[in-house]
């Protein structure tokens, strides 16, 4: 066991998506993180977290067994943090509430992640990562203009969700240091996702951004920032935002700035975006890439998930391992001492295996 969270126990209760993704990062920088799942696996045999799980030592339960809930909360005295991502609610009803474990442990970080939060009329209403950054007005600028179009869930199970609730318990850790008491983590999506819309927010403020989808600098509407077609149906990224990057671009393609419309001007970038895609549409992806090789001008091939782990700067990074369908990303961020590891799930173990490790620790 190594990292940066080398010695901090965490009790993780099973759950979809964010919280398991939560769980992971703390484990790759070293946490001791015990998943308490169910007493038998889901129907069909296929567990939501199974690629989540790494690093993780897992015990079964059932909460509603008298012996198995006091097993966990056995883990919740002699844990540093607890995790659960169910909706408002459910944990108090299982026992496992933040007054019941703050009382069985005060230094006790607890965080929990739903979508709506914790209160409001939404509280107890189900919901997804779409719903969420729906509400919060970030899925309504993301898209082409004709409809709004949700990037995977990465904005709002994992941006907005996980992201912040490990930044959140880490917070929590450091004040304790001060203080000596632990405190609840409120980790809603709705409101990290609006945290990560700030930049777009302080745009509008300032008239320099529209409500009106695919009309903006960083939406697709400006033609030196957004994906093209290439003649093998592949595409190419461009992001060529400052002149001399945009400069580049143009020498790339073969084209004159004296010949194309104002690139500062959005009423002629439906002209400028015809003109380069015509460019890019005559030559292959790939062609493309070995063009703009080494060159400054911000344009990158749009490569799967596959082709991303064998990329030559993601194979020397050691970003992404694997090939095919299973490509597996390595722990992030990185630290100069106490390095990550992504290590394999640990196994299952029982209350007193797991207890015994921890009072010894």
């Amino acid at each position: 066991m190594s990292g940066t969270l080398q010695g901090l126990k965490v009790v993780e209760l099973s759950a979809m998506g964010p919280a398991p993704h939560a769980a992971m990062m703390l484990a790759d920088m070293g946490a001791e993180v015990v998943r308490v799942v169910g007493p038998a696996p889901p129907v069909g045999g296929y567990d939501v977290g199974t690629h989540l799980q790494r690093g993780r030592t897992t015990v079964r339960a059932n909460l509603k067994d008298p012996a198995h809930l006091a097993g966990v909360r056995e883990l919740v005295a002699a844990a540093d943090v607890f995790l659960e991502g169910y909706r408002p609610g459910t944990a108090e009803r299982l026992g496992l509430g933040p007054e019941a474990c703050l009382a069985l442990n005060p230094r006790l970080v607890y965080g929990r992640m739903t979508g709506w939060g914790q209160d409001g009329p939404l509280a107890q209403r189900a919901g997804h990562d779409i719903n969420y950054i729906a509400l919060s007005g970030a899925l309504h600028a993301m898209g082409p203009a004709a409809v709004p179009m949700p990037p995977l869930n990465l904005v709002g199970d994992f941006g907005g969700g996980s992201m912040f609730v490990v930044t959140g318990i880490l917070a929590a850790l450091w004040e304790r240091e001060h203080s000596g008491r632990g405190q609840v983590v409120d980790a809603a999506m709705v409101d990290g996702v609006s945290v990560l819309s700030q930049i777009i927010l302080e745009l509008r403020s300032v008239n320099l951004w529209s409500d009106t989808r695919g009309a903006n600098l960083l939406d697709g509407a400006a033609p030196f920032y957004r994906t093209y077609a290439t003649s093998d149906g592949g595409h190419v990224a461009v992001g060529a935002l400052e002149p001399q990057f945009y400069a580049l671009l143009l020498e790339g393609l073969g084209l004159a700035l004296e010949d194309l419309p104002d690139r500062d001007d959005p009423l002629q970038w439906p002209l400028l975006a015809d003109t380069f895609a015509a460019v890019f549409g005559a030559r292959t992806r790939d062609d493309w890439a070995e063009r703009f090789d080494g060159v400054d001008a911000c344009v990158t091939p749009v490569l799967t998930y596959a082709e991303a782990a064998e990329n030559s700067h993601m194979a020397a990074r050691g970003t992404l391992s694997g090939s095919g369908r299973h490509v597996v990303a390595a722990p992030a961020p990185r630290f100069s001492r106490t390095a990550s590891v992504a290590r394999q799930p640990l196994g299952e173990s029982d209350f007193d295996t797991i207890l015994s490790s921890w009072r010894t620790s």
